[in-house]
């Protein structure tokens, strides 16, 4: 059995290893593979998932330690390679081991490029604390630990991975400032015009963005102060990330003798040039003269590699690769492939822009051929334009078309037309063909598929697509997903269910949860679902863990763009006294409050407050918290009703404050806003709130469930009509108790009511058919009895740094705001 050592465990490594034993290399070779980091191959593209809490690290792991012995392979992690000797076929590394080989592969991958910047390293510690770069799981843990006691970072690189950085510390309340050399984002991507409708969009999310600046120094000795810029000016912070691109690792190669140029030079075998024994692949390696940084060329050179090493197809070669990409950048859709300009006289160059909404679109063609596009915020039309930049299709007489679903190639047939072999999830690096082998190796849900193939499972980009190719590929045959009824991802069991087994286990805080019902394994997508779960079942007896809290609820205030917060007190029923707004007045001017502004729920929200200040804030207003920033009940609007109105037939005024005093900051699976209207003419708009409640003659109240007047507009369906207020609100009681015991996590109401049918509410909650209104009424006391004011935490935290100084992102607000005292 020959000997098989492969230097470099990442995504390269690995997959041509997966490729090699698919082609049966563990019965031809005995494998060692060598690795820096203590871990199995995971997908460092979803780092940036990982920093911002979308992914758990647990889920970008593609093989686990296990997964090696398995399949018979000796893995040396956390086994730096110092040196080949070529003439000896061994592989000397930093441990002082000496490991043989008859067939080599060299899959050292790229690092951080980290230009030359005074203060960046310390001269016992190598990096100055408070620096780092943004490569690998270690790099990223180290970072969500310093971006938690820290308030400000700035990240240098406005390419994809600096774009990734900035928005990922954004989840933990930093202010971030963004520096990037060159004149526009993501300059190898995009050209001048989309790279300013970038940064618009990037801005607009509070990252504050500098480019065609040039960063030449850290300032601080024993800690980060700032940044110094070529131009002198500071930028004040406390954390830096650099984040400046990446160059190959070929510090081995060079130190062996290897020939090395940019990277390492490969022929079209991945052969390393006159070494007969030795291959290499991935970023590391350089092949007719070109490097490349994206995932799909290094599957096509690994499937090479491995038809070459075992000699199953010794015909098989590599000769480039087109490079396309479809990603999603902070939050913005963006598709590139080939030129990003004209290049030739004669190309033909069409451009759509609407920097408004951020969109751009750019195609490039020669010679009746597509050689380059460009696609920001829309990319609807990214399948056609993959197939004909790849394939080479023909393109139609009107160029439009090409950036327009003008009669184009319908949406259902791109499944269909797609080869095999085009790459669908860049991510993962995931073709059509290896989808269509799932769904008929009998996994037929979209979701197993998924999970299968992990398409779809980093920027999310393609999951339309997936979806499909699955579909067609199913014969229409797809099943429902079982995930698909869970509560929350993480753990596999539907609501009921759930509450069912924290009952019975006495389940009362998140990881306990974790624990006993998915393994020990956390998912942070879970977590805020668990905590309003746990919350709504336990009352006092829930067990609160700050870290499963999104930044809203652990202080308690709704974050805003810039990084301050919006405080808004409760105002029962939109009701409130002169002294309360002297206060709200004398507040606004204490703290330099930049917007004060009415909400839709009668109350009035204080714009722009600082962290640091929002104890101060509350202690000096005095007044309860109005839930603004929760998933909870938030307000119950009212008219005036009949204490001044002459149309009025009930006291709604009266009935709102009732109702909110009850059951206010009650935590539910999503938002809930209510409303209580003196007479069908309907001034709060009762009729399309979560609950509203409806005066009519005879001093009747019509109760309204299900509606909505935001993105969704639906006229709630009447529940019932009582006669007395008492009767509103145990009715308003029992429904919200049923609701947030049966609904799905972030379900509103406007879906849940359809969802169950308003018969059925009727019959359960007002006819009391199968018993349940007593225990409904009893839990929906117990957890009135447990309310507490949040904003008490003001005089004593929960936690040391809940509070900590935070300072806005930008100059905010951007509208009319307070001068002199007058908004």
């Amino acid at each position: 059995m020959e000997r098989l050592v492969v230097i470099g465990n990442g995504m390269a490594g690995a997959r041509t290893v997966e490729e090699i034993l698919e082609r049966g290399g563990r019965e031809q070779f005995a494998i060692t593979m060598f690795g820096e980091e203590p871990y199995g191959n995971y997908n460092r593209i979803l780092l940036s998932n990982v920093l911002s809490g979308v992914e758990d690290e647990a889920d970008i792991f593609l093989n686990s330690l296990p997964w090696y012995e398995e399949n018979g392979i000796a893995l040396r992690a956390s086994v730096r390679v110092e040196r080949i000797d070529r003439f000896a076929r061994v592989v000397r590394a930093a441990d002082g081991s000496t490991t043989p080989y008859d067939k080599l592969v060299i899959a050292t991958g790229s690092r951080p490029y980290v230009p030359p910047i005074e203060g960046m390293h310390h001269p016992r510690r190598g990096y100055h604390q408070g620096v780092f770069t943004f490569r690998t799981i270690d790099d990223t843990r180290a970072m969500i630990r310093y971006a938690r006691d820290h308030e400000r970072a700035v990240v240098i690189g406005g390419g994809l991975l600096g774009l990734e950085a900035a928005r990922g510390l954004q989840q933990y309340g930093v202010q971030v400032t963004l520096l990037h050399s060159a004149d526009t984002l993501m300059n190898a991507q995009l050209d001048a015009q989309a790279g300013t409708i970038l940064r618009r969009s990037v801005e607009s999310l509070g990252i504050a963005v500098e480019v065609g600046t040039r960063t030449t120094a850290v300032v601080g000795k024993d800690r980060v102060e700032g940044v110094r810029l070529a131009d002198g000016r500071t930028v004040r912070c406390d954390m830096v990330v650099v984040a400046a691109g990446i160059r190959p690792n070929v510090e081995v190669a060079a130190l062996s003798g290897l020939p090395v140029e940019r990277a390492i030079l490969v022929d079209d075998h991945m052969r390393v040039l006159d070494e007969p024994h030795i291959y290499a692949v991935g970023e590391c390696v350089q092949h007719r003269g070109q490097t490349y940084g994206l995932v799909a060329p290094l599957w096509e050179q690994a499937k090479v590699l491995a038809d070459q090493v075992t000699g199953r197809d010794r015909t098989a070669a590599y000769h480039g690769s087109r490079t396309a990409t479809k990603l999603k950048v902070a939050g913005v859709d963006v598709a590139a492939m080939g030129v990003t300009t004209p290049e030739r006289e004669d190309d033909e160059f069409v451009v759509f822009a609407e920097p408004r909404r951020g969109v751009y679109k750019s195609v490039i063609i020669r010679d009746d051929r597509l050689v380059g596009a460009t696609l920001l915020g829309d990319v609807a039309k990214v399948g056609f334009l993959m197939q004909a930049f790849d394939r080479g299709l023909p393109l139609p007489e009107e160029r439009v078309r090409l950036l327009f679903d003008l009669g184009g190639p319908p949406a259902e047939e791109s499944a269909a037309e797609l080869d095999d072999g085009a790459q669908v999830c860049n991510c993962n690096g995931v073709s059509k063909g290896d989808l269509v082998t799932t769904v008929h190796s009998g996994v037929k849900t979209v979701g197993g598929v998924m999970d299968a193939t992990r398409a779809g499972k980093g920027c999310g980009s393609c999951r339309s697509l997936v979806a499909q190719i699955v579909e067609w590929a199913a014969g229409g045959a797809v099943e429902e997903d079982p995930s698909a009824t869970w509560y929350v991802p993480g753990v596999p069991l539907d609501k009921p269910a759930l509450m069912a087994a924290i009952r019975a286990r006495g389940l009362k805080s998140v990881s306990a949860v974790f624990d006993a019902l998915a393994g020990g394994h956390e998912d942070a997508k879970s977590k805020m679902g668990l905590v309003s779960l746990l919350r709504m079942m336990w009352g006092e007896e829930y067990q609160d863990e700050r870290g499963a809290r999104f930044i809203n609820d652990r202080v308690h205030a709704n974050i805003q763009r810039d990084g301050t917060f919006s405080v808004v007190p409760q105002m029962k029923g939109g009701v409130t006294t002169p002294d309360q707004l002297r206060r709200i007045a004398d507040v606004a001017d204490k703290y330099q409050v930049p917007m004060v502004k009415l909400t839709g729920g009668q109350r009035i929200d204080l714009l722009g407050i600082r962290k640091e200040d929002l104890p101060k804030v509350w202690a000096d207003l005095d007044m309860p918290s109005g839930y603004a920033y929760g998933k909870s009940m938030r307000t119950v609007k009212t008219c005036v009703g009949s204490e001044f109105c002459r149309f009025g037939v009930g006291d709604s005024t009266a009935l709102g404050i009732a109702i909110e005093s009850r059951f206010q900051g009650l935590e539910s699976p999503a938002k809930m806003k209510l409303a209580v209207t003196g007479c069908p003419r309907n001034c709060a708009e009762a009729y399309v709130k979560d609950l509203g409640v409806v005066a009519i003659e005879g001093g009747r109240w019509e109760i309204y469930v299900g509606g909505a007047a935001g993105a969704h507009v639906r006229k709630g369906d009447l529940l019932a009509t009582v006669d007395s207020p008492d009767d509103v609100v145990a009715l308003t009681g029992r429904f919200l108790q049923y609701y947030r015991e049966n609904a799905n996590w972030l379900e509103r109401t406007y879906s849940f009511v359809p969802r169950v049918g308003i018969d059925r509410l009727r019959a359960l909650i007002v006819d009391d058919s199968e018993g349940l209104a007593a225990g409904l009424d009893e839990r929906m006391a117990a957890a009135v009895g447990a309310y507490k004011d949040p904003w008490k935490e003001g005089t004593e935290p929960s936690t040391p740094g809940q509070f900590r100084t935070a300072l806005p992102l930008l100059p905010l607000p951007r509208v009319p705001v307070r001068d002199g005292g007058t908004p």
